[in-house]
């Protein structure tokens, strides 16, 4: 078991997670991180993000493998699916990406570690940005769920989704006041050398950095072939 926490953090690797954990440690919390790899084009990307970002921290972390994921669910976000679209967020783009109920199953398994270390609350940084078709994010959902959490730990365990009312551009300046360093978090679906900038989850992250006003420390592929022309 890990060393005493006080809440357990589902930490990906990416911007969102990676604020609320500086955000925690703020606050003067005690998390552990759990981050999950689960079979996405991008985890080999984010975990070494998230186990560095941890180690600097001082934070316990642990990766769970979860193989069956990509064997049964289908999704352009796991290795075993279809291309990742280019493109801002449109309802069919969305709906290829979508992992089958990701969340409930990593937040299930956060819940019974947090269970067995003593820690009283299990968070997740899933935002109002979240999109509407992707049910598991919810606010519906996410209230339900959290019942359902303090019903099967009798109490003992809270989910909390402390960034529920803020978009992912709030998320982004409230990271740098706290100093978040964003070089260490990923974001593209694509998983390549560099982000993209060209799938929507890029897209999304520059306009959040706000890379047209030149604070987005981000290095992409059109930034690199610009360059090269």
């Amino acid at each position: 078991m890990s060393a005493f926490a006080d809440s357990v953090l589902v930490l990906s690797g990416g911007m969102d997670s990676t604020v609320l954990l500086y955000d925690l440690i703020a606050r003067g919390k005690t998390p552990a991180a759990l981050s999950f790899d689960y079979g996405s084009r991008h985890n080999h990307k984010e975990l070494p993000m998230a186990a560095s970002t941890c180690r600097r921290l001082g934070v316990s972390h642990r990766i769970v493998s979860l193989t069956f994921m990509p064997e049964l669910f289908s999704s352009a976000l796991l290795r075993t699916g279809p291309p990742i679209p280019d493109g801002p967020y449109t309802s069919e783009g969305m709906s290829q990406t979508a992992v089958p109920f990701r969340n409930p199953i990593l937040m299930s398994i956060a819940v019974g570690y947090a269970e067995s270390i003593g820690a009283s609350q299990v968070l997740l940084a899933s935002h109002s940005g979240d999109h509407a078709l992707y049910p598991d994010c919810r606010k519906e959902f996410n209230t339900a769920f959290a019942e359902t959490v303090r019903l099967g730990t009798d109490g003992k365990v809270n989910v909390l989704f402390p960034y529920a009312d803020l978009n992912k551009r709030q998320i982004a300046d409230l990271g740098r006041s706290l100093d978040t360093d964003f070089t260490q978090t990923w974001t593209c679906y694509k998983g390549k050398v560099l982000h993209c900038g060209r799938c929507s989850a890029c897209i999304e992250r520059a306009y959040a950095l706000r890379r047209k006003e030149g604070m987005d420390p981000t290095l992409y592929e059109d930034e690199r072939e610009t360059h090269a022309r």
